[in-house]
């Protein structure tokens, strides 16, 4: 009887402590329901005349009646939206910056194992161009559509563009297509020395970009021609073969023996160290002139050694007719008085 009225006082008890508990929390929470009625209840008042004043301000500037509701909403919305769109282009500028990374390191693939193909240069140099900016203008495309543009409309926009700046800049693509071409008929390679017939200028190859060709000239200035220029003229490579032949002319009066000239012409042209001796070397009669016989000196030289060899020729020559006393004349009239 005894533990069944310390159980009963017990449960009395402990109903009773949660029932005033159960009051208090329904009690607290009824408090804070209203607390943030009130507190929403005059956010709604205060923000309703300033979104009504807004959407009568922009309903007066526009022309156009604006909803007061669809701007609230639109407000509301606007940095949710504002966080979201600079999330994607925060994405979008890592992918940009990891795409163009990766076609940087496949360009030095690619130029490695052309290096290793022993590929000319100038090709080298073109097609990691070609591709480099190729990899790159998809990137962008590829970021474009990520965030949210229409691929087909960029495509169809860029494609527009290109017709018109193509009709701006037609010398520059005939400069292109002519850099393709020279890359392709290769009349001439890096380290050539080559002479452009049209405007006369001369020089060694240093460059074939996509646009430009550039030469060295003996006296180390750099001469920039388009390629455009290049592929629709004629050009003399003086270098497309490793031997050439050099000329030197020179004259003598009329009144030496030319068995005598070429005797000392030929031991001039044999002491070259220029000369190659396994090539035919002549000394022969080139022509009559006014005042003197010319007579011309052939021999055959290295290309790389043309200008060094020639000039050798000339001073040996020279050194050469003044040791045997035969002299080189110069124009002159005789005039007889009667």
């Amino acid at each position: 009887m005894l533990y069944n009225f310390l159980i009963n006082t017990f449960a009395g008890a402990a109903l009773s402590g949660s029932a005033a508990s159960a009051t208090t929390v329904n009690s607290d929470a009824a408090a804070n329901s209203a607390a943030t009625a009130s507190t929403a209840l005059q956010e709604t008042i205060d923000v309703l005349p300033s979104t009504e004043a807004a959407a009568e301000t922009l309903t007066k500037i526009s022309g156009t009646e604006v909803d007061p509701s669809a701007l609230e909403k639109f407000m509301t919305e606007l940095p949710d939206k504002a966080l979201n769109f600079g999330v994607k282009v925060l994405i979008a500028l890592v992918f940009l910056l990891i795409c163009w990374k990766l076609s940087n390191l496949i360009v030095k693939a690619l130029r490695k194992s052309m290096e290793k193909a022993k590929s000319d240069e100038s090709i080298i140099h073109f097609v990691c161009k070609f591709i480099e900016v190729g990899l790159k203008f998809l990137s962008i495309v590829l970021v474009a559509a990520s965030l949210g543009f229409n691929s087909a409309s960029i495509v169809a926009l860029l494609g527009s563009a290109g017709v018109a700046i193509g009709l701006a800049v037609q010398g520059t693509l005939s400069n292109l297509a002519g850099g393709v071409m020279i890359l392709l008929v290769k009349p001439f390679k890096l380290g050539d020395y080559i002479i452009e017939d049209s405007h006369g200028h001369e020089g060694t190859v240093k460059e074939i970009s996509l646009f430009t060709t550039k030469l060295i000239t003996p006296d180390n200035r750099v001469i920039v021609i388009p390629n455009g220029d290049l592929s629709n003229t004629s050009l003399t490579n003086s270098t497309g073969n490793k031997v050439r032949l050099l000329q030197v002319f020179v004259g003598v009066p009329y009144s030496e023996s030319t068995n005598k000239v070429r005797s000392v012409l030929e031991g001039a042209m044999n002491s070259s160290k220029y000369a190659l001796k396994d090539r035919e070397m002549l000394v022969v009669v080139n022509d009559f002139k006014d005042s003197y016989i010319e007579m011309q000196l052939r021999c055959w030289v290295k290309s790389y050694e043309f200008l060094a060899s020639k000039w050798d020729l000339n001073e040996r020559v020279k050194n050469a007719l003044d040791e045997a006393g035969i002299e080189i004349p110069f124009n002159q009239v005789d005039v007889h008085m009667k």
